[in-house]
């Protein structure tokens, strides 16, 4: 069965939900089921994340191919686009951030009610022979019990269709070196990058702890990696990490494992649950970037949560 590989930091819970959102991706496009794995020595953190599949096509290659091609053809119309979905009646837009939209005929399939505000609107990735459907956001604790782990402060806002979109345009102008080196190593493609969904801390910061705002400073402009934060959200759309505590919304755990797995069952790994396969458990730290429970979040620390002697 063929085997494919990228390279994966485990304290970097972005580039862990990436790992799974190539997966989601890859199943999607390639439409064939993907078995992966976890692959390190002893307490190593740099590991290796493999997939294999019954198809001959590359996952890695298929994914990046049509990230970059889910721009490349901008012109035609609704075909290329970030669009994003607004259910029929709604007054709901995303026209002022410049994301095409489509309207729903058929009834509004999200996993919450009908948002009330444009920043949670679900949206398409999608080409001509392809489409991903993106709206973990839409969770959250009232509605499914589940929490949406939504880390931006979109509110009102920018919204998650508008990330979406500013990912692809950057995935889009990557040269052709860059392309070959995003399939080798696709979590460490790096450029100059104003938003994201904060999966990768790598970009983010604490304002107090920086000692500056960038966002005071209009000629600095953070780097960042947009495949990882693609990938981490479309990871997030049958997964998620677990609170440590209910009401901790500052403290999460997320599971790899070194046995090849289904996605049935490397989702439920993730999210830190023991189901009988071998696991290294990691709890990540957040923080507010701003005013405390005003929306925003970000990663400032990640550890793997070893046994007591």
């Amino acid at each position: 069965m063929p085997e494919w590989s990228v390279p994966v930091d485990l304290r970097n819970p972005g580039q862990v939900f990436a790992c799974r959102g190539l997966v989601e991706a890859a199943e999607a496009i390639v439409k064939a089921g993907i078995d992966s794995r976890f692959e390190y020595e002893g307490l190593a953190t740099n590991a290796i994340f493999r997939l294999r599949c019954d198809e001959e096509i590359d996952p890695v290659g298929s994914v990046v191919a049509f990230f970059r091609d889910a721009r490349a053809i901008t012109l035609i119309p609704r075909d290329a686009n970030a669009i994003t979905l607004i259910p029929s009646g709604s007054t709901l837009s995303t026209a002022k951030w410049n994301v095409d939209s489509v309207i729903c005929d058929t009834p509004f399939v999200s996993p919450s009610r009908v948002p009330s505000s444009p920043a949670t609107l679900p949206v398409l990735l999608q080409t001509a022979s392809a489409t991903l459907q993106l709206d973990y956001w839409a969770d959250g604790i009232q509605q499914r019990g589940r929490d949406n782990v939504k880390l931006w402060a979109g509110s009102g806002g920018y919204p998650g269709s508008a990330l979406a979109r500013d990912a692809l345009k950057l995935i889009a102008a990557f040269p052709a070196a860059e392309i070959a080196a995003a399939v080798r190593d696709p979590f460490n493609v790096a450029v100059p990058m104003s938003s994201s969904f904060r999966f990768d801390w790598r970009r983010d910061y604490v304002p107090l702890e920086a000692g500056f705002s960038p966002n005071d400073h209009v000629d600095v402009t953070m780097v960042g990696f947009p495949l990882t934060e693609l990938l981490a959200a479309i990871g997030l759309q049958n997964a998620r990490p677990a609170r440590v505590a209910r009401r901790d919304k500052l403290r999460y755990r997320y599971g790899v494992s070194t046995e090849y797995l289904p996605s049935t069952l490397a989702r439920v790994v993730l999210g830190a649950v023991d189901i009988g396969f071998p696991m290294r458990t990691f709890q990540m730290q957040l923080a507010w970037p701003g005013q405390e429970n005003q929306g925003a979040r970000c990663i400032i620390d990640a550890r793997e949560e070893l046994p007591s002697s």
